[in-house]
């Protein structure tokens, strides 16, 4: 097969060919393409001087296409559908009738950004429904593949190409404990030494702030109990004499509820800032620039 030089063809005619070839007759393609007879019929020649074919014949009720037209028509078809829908402007999104499902990545300690999200997307979208997903080292990767819709992890993390990126603030960090706790008559680093402490298994690629801060201090720490998660933490502070040093926005309203105390470190802790990523390629989606829209005011880190 000889190869055609693509800077000699009008792509702007093969549509109109696609039409003919649907029809077989040039005054009904000329209706359905809106415009006159004769035009159809000149874009045809131009067509067939172009590509050296006669693509469609006169014949008995209409008209008959060439064997070229035919292998033409067969590779033209998938294509020139791709373009109508890699073209079409995005689709619109109606949050009150929509019954699309999001999927978000952040962690366990944002439950109550959470809560607010689903308060006001059953007043406004009842039919929305999110799923929650824990973080994992690839959660960025697969939001810019699209697998993930937005998620919330640290901004040191490296940058992942294909998603974009808006600060949400800093997690402070505090100890906490139960209200009674012994190491609260002389709160420091004796104090916070001479207990067991909880730690949460964390399942991104960052050394915990409290191993960064003062590593000797932190070897000598003893730790009493590694947990999954940070909704755990509160339960266990409640009914033992361990420490907890952790975001200040993990415990939420789990300090009222479980009668704890929150201090202010004996070791300077960095705070860790975060940042809300989303799909660069699937920015200007409607649905998801009402997720974010809707989301970023729950999940905004007090200062």
């Amino acid at each position: 097969m000889h190869k055609i030089d693509l800077r000699r063809i009008d792509l702007n005619l093969l549509p109109v060919f696609d039409v003919l070839m649907e029809e077989r007759h040039v005054s009904r393609a000329a209706r359905r393409l809106g415009r006159t007879q004769s035009a159809v019929s000149h874009a045809l020649d131009r067509l067939r001087e172009q590509l050296g074919d006669p693509l469609l014949v006169r014949a008995r009720g209409g008209m008959a296409p060439s064997p070229f037209a035919l292998d033409l028509t067969a590779e033209l078809k998938p294509i020139l559908s791709n373009l109508e829908r890699a073209l079409a402007p995005p689709e619109t999104f109606d949050p009150a009738t929509s019954t699309r499902a999001f999927r978000i990545v952040l962690p366990d300690f944002w439950s109550g950004a959470v809560a607010g999200v689903l308060a006001q997307t059953a007043r406004r979208a009842p039919g929305v429904s999110i799923e929650w997903l824990a973080p994992r080292d690839d959660s960025l990767i697969a939001l810019a593949a699209g697998q993930v819709d937005l998620a919330v992890a640290p901004s040191r993390l490296a940058a992942v190409e294909g998603a974009h990126a808006a600060p949400l603030g800093a997690l402070v960090w505090k100890s906490f404990v139960r209200r009674g706790h012994p190491a609260l008559t002389r709160w420091g680093r004796r104090a916070w030494l001479a207990h067991p402490h909880i730690v949460v298994v964390g399942g991104d690629r960052l050394q915990w702030p409290v191993q960064a801060a003062r590593p000797a201090l932190s070897a000598e720490r003893r730790i009493g109990a590694r947990v999954p998660s940070f909704s755990a933490v509160a339960p266990l502070l409640a009914k033992t004499d361990m420490i907890a040093t952790l975001p200040a926005l993990a415990m939420g309203e789990s300090i009222k509820h479980y009668g704890l105390v929150a201090l202010r470190p004996p070791l300077e802790i960095e705070p860790i800032g975060h940042s809300l990523y989303w799909s660069a390629q699937r920015a200007n989606e409607p649905a998801l620039k009402w997720l974010r829209e809707t989301m970023t005011p729950h999940l905004a880190i007090p200062a």
